[in-house]
């Protein structure tokens, strides 16, 4: 059953980046030579920063919108997303003539929402947790018959994070290890499907902030719990996890190890990753790279891939982050 999940994924992935080719850009897998030489083993970058919309989530959201029929696309989609996603959506619907709108927690940055916006989209704002969102714009989509496009809890959208994998595949046949940042768990569910059904060896690290680190929490209780998550610079990740989300198994399944950085680890990561490769990242991203910087010695001599997923972020934030050194 689990290499069946996986192998489902890794197929629809496959079909996912025939279908979305020539709509994304293919990023490039770069090396650091700063992070390599500090950790002592060969450290790659997969820019999804410099995606078109600024993240990973264009990927998914294509691929969902592009599945759709025309009748469908008339209805006009619904989206929820801490911005990201939402970016993601309005781009998509965008480019193929496609309405809807995008609801954000309140406390969404600036910069996401000016994104959102840039691309057409209808933003409204409501709740502040993820969850909380998600749950009203679903209730909205239904009750006036139109789509509701999941930022992660889709067996389409996750098919689309998974192009991310080919990808890297395809740039670096030889990896070991992959680093990625989770929220509701799409990319990860996706990317670690395709690099598992290539090569069960790699290991995937799940990275999520100690102060929302609800997948961890309940991958290790085998469940999906309902808790409260604090304030923290990965607000790409932070909030709850819907009930009954297929990302959940496949969470289990896929993901080797989480590990779980403070709030200080992912300021120090995000000031260290922009020194050295000279491009802001969100604090999803720097979680991800706190977390490569956490497992020093278990990945010496490796080749490994950090998921850089984002590049939005307020320059106020930015500003605060890269002075409280």
């Amino acid at each position: 059953m689990t290499t069946s999940i996986i192998q489902q994924t890794a197929t629809a992935a496959a079909n996912a980046a025939e279908r979305i080719a020539g709509h994304i850009e293919r990023t490039e897998l770069a090396r650091s030579d700063a992070f390599s030489n500090d950790l002592g083993a060969n450290v790659f970058f997969k820019l999804e920063n410099l995606q078109t919309t600024g993240s990973f989530k264009l990927r998914g959201a294509t691929n969902r919108l592009m599945t759709l029929t025309k009748e469908e696309l008339a209805k006009g989609c619904v989206a929820a997303s801490s911005g990201n996603h939402g970016a993601a959506v309005a781009c998509a619907m965008q480019e193929i003539g496609a309405t809807g709108v995008i609801f954000v927690p309140k406390q969404t940055s600036d910069v996401k929402v000016g994104k959102i916006r840039g691309y057409g989209g209808d933003v409204q704002y409501f709740g502040t947790d993820g969850l909380e969102t998600e749950q009203h714009a679903r209730v909205y989509a239904e009750q006036r018959g139109m789509l509701y496009l999941s930022p992660y809890n889709d067996e389409e959208v996750i098919a689309g994070q998974g192009t991310c994998g080919a990808e890297i595949l395809e740039q670096l046949p030889g990896v070991d290890a992959v680093f990625i940042a989770v929220g509701g768990g799409g990319l990860i569910g996706g990317v670690g499907s395709v690099l598992k059904a290539e090569n069960p060896d790699i290991k995937v690290y799940g990275c999520q902030p100690k102060a929302s680190a609800v997948m961890a929490h309940s991958v290790e209780a085998g469940e999906i719990l309902d808790m409260q998550s604090e304030a923290t610079l990965s607000d790409g990740t932070a909030g709850g996890i819907e009930a009954g989300a297929i990302t959940f198994p496949l969470n289990q399944i896929v993901v080797d190890e989480f590990v779980l950085v403070d709030e200080q680890q992912i300021a120090a990561a995000m000031r260290l990753y922009m020194g050295c490769e000279g491009h802001a990242i969100e604090g999803a991203a720097g979680v991800a790279v706190a977390g490569l910087l956490a497992k020093k010695e278990e990945i010496s001599g490796q080749n490994v891939v950090v998921i850089v997923c984002g590049g939005n972020i307020a320059e106020d934030k930015l500003d605060e982050i890269l002075n409280n050194s």
